[in-house]
């Protein structure tokens, strides 16, 4: 049994991996074998989360990547392979939020947020796609959030973009299938991290009606997914694809 969770030998490229949930998975992965690709964009923070990567007795390396830009998701994946030999895994986890009212937004927030949650992770599927043609086998793993399935009066551009991003993953899901390419989400709930501590400073009583919706009675915290990344990396998860889990105390199923 214990196979089918065994990562050794396999790479996990995870962007956004040097904070929050994202280190949350990397540190998950690196546990159960992965030799982990922190790709970020702040070079200092990518070195901190190796350093604390390699000091629990994982594997690890830093690539710095600007998502919002094609060639540097293409780049990336090139440097994976040449600095590792192949790349197995691809966590599309970076993400930002800009919190304002409909009418407020400016059209380049609107794509700023975009172009950061969805369309950098169809940009790093693409460019690994060859990578896992080669193997015969890979994993994607795309994070989406409850406002994949609800809305929220101050998250229109991330509400669409984590909403476009399941139906991205069910899409690829169904393209990639014949491929041995499995392509699923996680649904982060309300998680304890710098953007949505952010977010208890913006949204006046947020932090009490959390607690009160989550039947676990508390936030998550970032250690909460490296369970679910390992599983979806895994063979565990072979004959799963397109699938979005919540990983939210019962906040989505709180009636």
């Amino acid at each position: 049994m214990n196979d089918l969770f065994d990562l050794n030998g396999k790479v996990a490229v995870v962007t956004g991996g040097n904070g929050g949930i994202g280190l949350g998975m990397a540190t998950g992965l690196a546990a159960a074998g992965a030799t982990v690709v922190i790709a970020g964009r702040n070079s200092e923070k990518n070195a901190a989360a190796v350093s604390q990567l390699l000091a629990a007795g994982g594997r690890a390396i830093a690539i710095e990547v600007d998502v919002q830009q094609e060639a540097s998701c293409h780049s990336l994946v090139q440097k994976t392979v040449t600095a590792l030999g192949r790349v197995d895994i691809l966590v599309n986890n970076a993400g930002m939020n800009i919190r304002k009212p409909p009418q407020d937004y400016a059209l380049a927030e609107w794509n700023q947020v975009l172009q950061t949650n969805l369309t950098s992770a169809f940009s790093c599927s693409q460019a690994v796609y060859p990578e896992f043609k080669k193997l015969g086998a890979g994993k994607v793993i795309n994070i989406g959030s409850m406002m994949s399935i609800f809305g929220a009066s101050f998250a229109t551009p991330y509400a669409a973009s984590k909403g476009g991003l399941v139906q991205m993953t069910r899409a690829m899901a169904c393209a990639w299938a014949a491929d041995n390419i499995q392509v699923n989400a996680i649904l982060p709930g309300w998680i304890d991290t710098a953007l949505t501590r952010q977010a208890r400073m913006d949204v006046n009583g947020l932090h009490a009606r959390v607690l009160d919706r989550t039947p676990a009675k508390r936030w998550g915290v970032p250690g909460d997914f490296g369970g679910i990344a390992v599983f979806l990396a895994s063979a565990g998860s072979d004959f799963l694809t397109g699938t979005a889990i919540p990983v939210d105390g019962g906040y989505s199923v709180q009636g």
